[in-house]
């Protein structure tokens, strides 16, 4: 299986976070021809397991999936984990970068050349109060440096991050690491759970490699019609 080039892959990807695999077929469908790919996550894979990423690859082959799973184990668990779920032909796959360098570097080993990695650093449904509750010592910002500097030693292809820390980390890693970024609304839409958003041309022009999407798309009366929306106004704002 050979790795999709970074440059060639879509801008953004589409979240499909539902359980039923038909309702995610149908928004495969509405992404065929969107310029998207599609990201699959928890609720997805809990409910038809790789059986079903393998169904959806399979039915829309020109659709690069991003496989959100979030991995967090010790270290031999996620490595299992990473080695069950590389041959599926998906294009990233998360794990928590607060896992620890060890389970980053064991999860590396088992990916081999067959899927790239984004380490996860700070959920953008958490804020400063929300990571102090859960005994984080750093605030937001500092604490995503440091799991981007660990995700780096690890040799992960990129993280997870949100808007807000795009600037600084391409400040201090330059183009070495992919930037998937959520927490993107496009304006005027509603921020729902997420706390630390931006709209698609800001975060893009701050150095995104790709954006995370949901349901400014999934829940538009058409979808395909959102996701040609917001990648008119990328193109747009970078004329």
């Amino acid at each position: 299986m050979t790795l999709i080039p970074v440059a060639t892959m879509p801008r953004i990807f589409c979240a499909i976070d539902t359980p039923d695999i038909k309702q995610a077929a149908g928004l495969a469908e509405a992404m065929r021809n969107s310029g998207c790919g599609i990201k699959l996550g928890l609720e997805f894979f809990n409910a038809n397991g790789p059986q079903g990423i393998r169904a959806i690859a399979d039915a829309f082959p020109q659709l690069p999936i991003f496989l959100d799973l979030k991995l967090h184990d010790i270290p031999n668990t996620v490595a299992g984990a990473v080695r069950s779920v590389a041959d599926l032909n998906i294009a990233y796959l998360t794990l928590h970068a607060s896992g620890g360098l060890e389970m980053m570097k064991a999860a590396r080993h088992a990916a081999g050349n067959k899927i790239r990695l984004l380490g996860v650093t700070i959920l953008t449904s958490l804020d400063s109060e929300a990571l102090t509750e859960i005994g984080y010592a750093l605030p937001p910002h500092e604490s995503v440096m440091r799991l981007t500097n660990l995700a780096q030693e690890a040799d992960l292809a990129g993280i997870v991050c949100s808007p807000q820390e795009i600037q600084a980390v391409r400040a201090s890693h330059g183009d070495d690491l992919i930037l998937m970024v959520p927490g993107i609304r496009p304006a005027g839409a509603k921020t729902q759970d997420q706390k630390r958003v931006m709209t698609p041309p800001e975060a893009m022009a701050l150095g995104a490699t790709h954006l995370v999407i949901g349901r400014p798309i999934t829940e538009a009366a058409d979808p395909a019609l959102a996701a040609a929306d917001i990648l008119t106004s990328l193109h747009k704002a970078a004329a």
